[in-house]
């Protein structure tokens, strides 16, 4: 078999083109791209016409020198590079962020202190003339023969740009290194070392005010060097919409920003970290290249999975074969924001803490840990905006969320550094939830205002979360689907077992818990599960002494051994596999709601003596008797992606069975069901008068309409109904469009039949029902998006479909039709004058429809 990746990951060779190949230096590791000029001073350099004075000359008495990846020498108000030719032709990564920012500019989740801002890889290398350049790097696309002729093609096609470019000022005093002024690239504006174009629109950020901008301070250290600015931007224009996404309003325009700005340059290993490829079945975050020489016929898109540097201690190796624990030689190191309040800590630290259980099963203990951060009596060099630091940072901001990125190697998806960004207000997001999902079950959850122990152990969840996302794991939405419904509400089995097998997952709480299942707060809870040991395990147990394909071949073998277990599945969300939806627990989507519904009846009579705050207003009240709403349009959604929905299995080729399932027949006429009784048969149970009469929202019949609304959209979508088309192409037993469209009628139009009354709901949605197969009968010129229900990383998995071209304004005419007759027969025995009104109404707009003007 062919082997992708060599144990150093440079031997893949970056297609870095220059003007002529020429031999390396010492010191350049194997696989750089080569670098015309490179040696010691006037090695290979034509005629310069800048010539470097002697360093006595540059560097005088008055020089302030600082010693470390770079010598910085600071003369007065000048600041001197001294880079050595070891470090010529190294890959160095910058990270920026935010040390210091306005208040107002914000946008969404981006614009707090300690938000990346901009991240490259870049090199230095020597020029002609006395240059040093700064190369941008990028690792999109490789060959792995550096001798054929493909990689003289790509060096060909692939030159990386070239950034900035600095004269020489001196040679260092052994003549192995070069001096070059920083001083107004670091004063300036450049997309290497300040925000990057897509931050500054996203943050209005306009046109650089130099007069107000300054160099606060440069630190070097061995591996690192920091630089600190202020930058004074005006600001620009509205960003354009959907810049970044989560927006919770942006800056406004006019007068000018003011930041102070933090760079790491951080020397990236010259050997890099071993990769291990990417699989769907466990999944990643990954980076990916494109490989020229991997497939002899073709191109190979190539993933490797993003995570931390764990290796054993060279002592501990024999322990480590024999199945010991052991320490690694680099634990992974979260340190704690020092302006988090600090009854917050403790619970942050744990969430981080809880994870060592998970390396434990890669061969690790004490792997990863939380620590405070040094005071600056302990260690004066620490900095939160250190790149070569993890932090859990604290942002006292209203928006109810946390995150948890990650800055990687891209060259072997080396993590090297998380900031976990965690708003303040995120617990005002976690209280709501845990009040509607877990009230019914916990005493606890039935305030207003939680304990600091419940907050605490809330936060400590959230915290586990985004600690997940910065060791490389994404969401495993479907991870909750492994558990059955009814062990949700086994007091034994859920506390031993937990409701769902990931954190990872959008799981939140245990909702199917019923009051009188006496289920404690340990089965409400999610934590660590049996697929985040598992996921841990794949990710980053070594394989001492096996070859990559060796390395390959078992993690593939382990993935197969597990794969009958649906508690160790990863499940993409595409949106089509009703196992993986967001806020859904176990296997069974109706049985899981109805359950959910029962808890929010029980709930709803009960809020305003729980949310009854003494000398305040019906803030409180307001938000949660909103979120219990969106609560139970949560759970139609879930039953609302059985109904066309495909089954993904993740499979490589020497695994049976199938990828891709219709979901069966009888599920989806389940789930329609479910959405009659639960939802088009008016909820009146939601419509709480008590509640109504104190809060400042829309109407009742605006908020059940609006939901009905929303559902029925969702129900007649043109995805939804060509997925149906297909089904029905695949499986002969499938749910059939027609079938599905006839059901749905007679659920929302069964008033025809009976002869009752019909309500205002109804009537609003009966109407609704009327315009959604408008716009099928008469739709826009536009394209629908039909997913296959794929999933994974492949673009083919959506295929355009022309929906004029399908059976679905045949069947919405069909539908019409029949509808027409019926409303017209019922309309002579309709005896309430409003209803008999609607009916009038609905056979001209039916009309109308079918035969437009």
């Amino acid at each position: 078999m062919r082997k992708l990746l060599h144990k150093n990951f440079l031997s893949f060779f970056i297609l870095f083109a220059a003007a002529t190949a020429q031999a390396q230096p010492p010191g350049v590791p194997s696989g750089a791209p080569p670098t015309p000029g490179a040696g010691g001073p006037g090695a290979g350099r034509p005629a310069a016409t800048n010539t470097p004075k002697p360093y006595k000359e540059v560097i005088t008495d008055k020089a302030k020198t600082m010693k470390g990846l770079f010598h910085i020498h600071k003369i007065e108000d000048k600041y001197f590079f001294e880079i050595g030719d070891s470090l010529l032709n190294r890959d160095l990564l910058v990270v920026n962020r935010i040390s210091k920012a306005p208040a107002d500019s914000r946008n969404g989740f981006i614009g707090f202190a300690g938000d990346e801002i901009n991240e490259n890889v870049i090199r230095f290398e020597k020029g002609p003339n006395n240059k040093v350049f700064i190369r941008d790097i990028s690792y999109a696309t490789y060959s792995r023969d550096s001798s054929g002729p493909m990689f003289r093609n790509m060096m060909k096609s692939n030159i990386q740009p070239i950034s900035a470019a600095f004269d020489v000022k001196a040679w260092s005093k052994d003549s192995a290194g070069s001096v070059i002024e920083m001083t107004d690239y670091m004063s300036g504006d450049n997309d290497i070392l300040f925000f990057s174009s897509s931050v500054k629109t996203a943050l209005r950020v306009g046109s650089f005010q130099s007069d107000k901008s300054y160099i606060v301070g440069v630190n070097t250290y061995p591996m690192n060097t920091e630089i600190k600015t202020v930058k004074t931007y005006s600001r620009s224009a509205a960003a354009s919409p959907g810049v970044l996404a989560g927006g919770f309003g942006q800056p406004p325009a006019g007068g000018n920003f003011t930041f102070e700005l933090n760079s790491s340059i951080v020397l990236l290993p010259k050997v890099p970290m071993r990769s291990r490829f990417y699989d769907d079945r466990v999944a990643y975050f990954r980076s990916g290249f494109t490989d020229y020489d991997a497939d002899p016929q073709g191109v190979k898109n190539v993933d490797i999975i993003s995570r931390w540097r764990l290796e054993p201690k060279e002592e501990d190796i024999e322990k480590f074969k024999r199945g010991e624990l052991v320490e690694p030689k680099k634990p992974i190191i979260y340190y704690i924001d020092p302006s988090t309040p600090k009854k917050w800590v403790p619970y942050l630290m744990q969430g981080v803490n809880d994870w060592q259980v998970a390396f434990e099963r890669a061969g690790f203990k004490n792997a990863i840990m939380a620590k405070d951060a040094p005071t600056k009596e302990q260690d004066p060099s620490w900095s939160l905006e250190d790149a070569r630091y993890s932090a859990i940072v604290y942002k006292p901001s209203d928006i109810p969320n946390a995150s948890g990125p990650h800055v990687h190697d891209p060259r072997s998806g080396e993590i090297i550094e998380s900031h976990i960004n965690w708003y303040h207000n995120v617990m005002k997001l976690v209280r709501n939830w845990y009040l509607i999902q877990a009230a019914p079950s916990d005493p606890q959850a039935r305030k207003a205002e939680f304990s600091d122990e419940l907050m605490g152990q809330l936060i400590r969840f959230v915290s586990s979360h985004e600690v997940g996302h910065t060791l490389g794991l994404p969401h495993n939405m479907g991870s909750s689907s492994a558990t059955p419904v009814e062990k949700l509400r086994d007091k034994a089995w859920v506390e031993a077992n937990g409701h769902t097998s990931s954190i990872m997952d959008y799981a939140r709480f245990n909702y199917v818990a019923q009051p009188g299942d006496n289920v404690s707060q340990v089965g409400l809870f999610p934590r660590i599960g049996d697929y985040d040991l598992w996921s841990i395990e794949w990710g980053y147990k070594p394989l001492i002494g096996k070859t990559e394909e060796e390395e390959k071949a078992i993690l593939n073998d382990w993935v197969k051994a597990r794969y009958s277990n649906p508690r160790m599945r990863f499940i993409f969300q595409d949106g089509t596999d009703p196992r993986a939806q967001t806020e859904c627990i176990g296997d069974d989507n109706m049985k899981a709601s109805e359950y959910g519904i029962k808890n929010l009846k029980w709930i709803l009579p009960q809020l305003p003596g729980w949310l009854n705050e003494k000398g305040e207003k019906y803030t409180t009240l307001t938000d949660v008797y909103g979120e219990l709403a969106n609560q139970f349009q949560r759970y139609m959604g879930h039953v609302i992606t059985n109904i066309g929905g495909v089954y993904t299995d993740q499979k490589t080729t020497e695994q049976d069975g199938k990828v891709y399932t219709v979901v069966p027949r009888d599920i989806q006429k389940n789930a329609l069901n479910f959405l009659q009784k639960q939802l088009f048969e008016t909820p009146t149970w939601i419509i709480n008068k008590d509640i109504l009469d104190k809060i400042a929202t829309p109407s009742a019949a605006d908020r059940v309409t609006q939901i009905q609304d929303n559902v029925l959209s969702a129900l007649l979508s043109g995805s939804r109904l060509s997925r149906l088309i297909a089904g029905g192409m695949r499986d002969n037993n499938a749910y059939r469009l027609d079938e599905f469209m006839d059901d749905l009628k007679k659920g929302i139009w069964s008033e025809l039949a009976t002869g009752k009354t019909i309500d205002i709901y109804r009537r609003n949605l009966q109407k609704s029902f009327v315009e959604r197969l408008d716009d099928l009968v008469n739709p826009p010129a536009q394209i629908i998006q039909l997913p296959t229900g794929g999933g994974g990383r492949n673009d083919q998995n959506v295929i355009p479909v022309d929906n004029k071209k399908t059976d679905l304004i045949s069947t919405a005419k069909g539908i019409l039709r029949t509808l027409r007759g019926e409303i017209n027969a019922a309309i002579p025995k309709t005896a309430d004058k409003m209803s008999k009104y609607h009916l009038q109404d609905m056979a001209e707009r039916v009309n109308l429809v079918l035969n437009p003007k």
